[in-house]
Formats: C-alpha cells, structure tokens, sequence
C-alpha cells in the first residue's frame, strides 16, 4: 500500500506542477486566494479520485468532503477519515495541498467525535 500511495502522489505532484506557473500568473489576476487555494484544491481531489477510485471509501466521507467543495472550500472542517483508504486519501490530500501553497489550517479533514 505505500509503494501504490508514493506512485499516486509522485504523479499527483507533477501533474499538479506541470501546470503551476501558468496557473500562478493566472490565479492572481483574477481570483482571491481563497478561491485560488479551493480550484488548486479541487483538481488535485479530482485528479487523486480519478488515479486511485473511490473503492473503500465511505458515503459520509465523500457527501461531507462534496459539501466542503461546494461551499467554496470555506465550510468548517468536517470530512473523518474512519477507513485505511479514507485516510491513505486524506494523507494524500493533506501533502498535495501543501505542495500547492495552502496552509495546513484550509484543509476539511477533522474527527469531532
């Protein structure tokens, strides 16, 4: 399972990288960085689902996570990651939003119970 997790977040990342300068010049023209932080965000969501499935994740995990999307990445933090593939994504999530330039406190994942 680690060596499947380093291969999508190596290919993740350079995904991600290949276009982050164009993207740069763009996303401070046009966007706040809120919204910058949330479309860099969303296409590494999209990107990650696309390369790995959904298999073994929940419908809690993956209707709170669409909500934290929806709302412009701005709802409160409110995605738990209970199965081994939930987390093995989240911890994915949580490096590709780094690399991307968003801080730590942006990202919706939080176990309150």
């Amino acid at each position: 399972m680690f060596r499947r997790t380093k291969l999508i977040l190596a290919l993740l990342a350079a995904s991600i990288a290949s276009g982050a300068t164009f993207a740069l010049a763009q996303d401070s023209q046009s966007q706040s960085w809120s919204e910058v932080k949330c479309a860099r965000y969303k296409k590494a969501w999209s990107e990650a689902l696309t390369r790995r499935g959904t298999q073994g994740l929940g419908r809690e995990f993956l209707d709170n996570h669409e909500a934290f999307l929806a709302s412009g990445c701005m709802a409160q933090a409110n995605v738990c990651p209970k199965s081994a593939e939930e987390l093995e994504l989240a911890n994915i999530m949580v490096i590709l939003a780094m690399n991307a330039g968003t801080a730590s406190t942006f990202l919706p994942f939080s176990c309150r119970k």
